[in-house]
């Protein structure tokens, strides 16, 4: 039994390590009080300041750093989101997918505050604003399955989560609301070069639904994205799925025409 248990736990390894470090360093945190714990935040953000002095560490410290409220809230949220990715893709791919996420996003919306400051759109207080946590690598590691999602449901998939993205980015009043955008069409783009995924099981749909739903509330956090981000997200999902079937019409009227060779007709 014990065994049996320390095989399940080596398949999600990077999940295990991760959450027992963000864990750890949260509590510590906690323990150390207010004062210590902004200070830590601070020196861990990925903000223009700490970017442009030179801090490149903060690149990757600023994923063990979560200020997103109580633990419990958010831990089995991420657990699943890596979990299932670690499942779907194995470790190696989950590690790319999360870097991918998290650097990448991170550096993208630097270059963009960095315009927009320069440009006098943004005031140059925003360079000193916190940017930790690791909400941009779980929403890639999100969108990162989409090349594992089945055939018939990907279009729908796709459709939903650019949706809620744009919508979010259009309403949203903080440059992370675009930071995660990027990363879930970081993960989505990312997915394609992982090839063919692991099977797909009933435990592994069950961490897919509360993976999707952690990935929205990161998405959508306010009431007003929420309530339009999922009208929107809906009408991309049926937008997506009828697009997809126009495409299949279309290519089963070309291997119609090929095999007879009289034009189809499209009814």
């Amino acid at each position: 039994m014990v065994f049996g248990l320390f095989s399940r736990l080596a398949r999600v390894r990077v999940t295990v390590g991760y959450a027992v470090i963000v864990t750890c360093v949260t509590v510590a945190l906690l323990k150390l009080g207010p004062q210590i714990h902004d200070r830590v935040v601070r020196h861990a953000s990925t903000n223009l300041h700490n970017l442009s002095h030179g801090h490149i560490g903060t690149l990757l410290g600023s994923a063990f750093v979560i200020d997103a409220g109580p633990i419990y809230v958010w831990l089995p949220g991420l657990v699943c989101v890596l979990a299932l990715g670690e499942l779907l893709w194995r470790s190696g791919r989950l590690v790319v997918a999360f870097a991918v996420g998290h650097i990448g996003a991170t550096l993208l919306v630097a270059l963009g505050l960095t315009a927009a400051v320069a440009l006098g759109w943004l005031p140059v207080s925003v360079t000193h604003a916190t940017d930790v946590g690791m909400s941009y690598g779980a929403t890639a590691v999100l969108g990162a399955v989409t090349a594992a999602i089945p055939q018939r449901w990907r279009p729908a998939w796709i459709g939903w989560w650019l949706a809620v993205g744009l919508v979010v980015v259009a309403i949203g009043h903080d440059f992370t609301d675009v930071g995660h955008a990027v990363a879930l069409v970081l993960g989505m783009l990312l997915s394609t070069r992982f090839g063919q995924p692991a099977r797909w099981t009933p435990a592994r749909y069950l961490l897919l639904a509360i993976a999707a739903a952690f990935g929205y509330l990161i998405l959508a956090n306010t009431e007003l994205s929420m309530a339009t981000a999922t009208a929107v997200g809906l009408l991309g999902a049926v937008v997506g799925d009828m697009v997809a079937r126009r495409r299949m019409v279309r290519r089963s009227l070309a291997v119609a025409t090929l095999v007879t060779g009289q034009p189809a007709l499209h009814v």
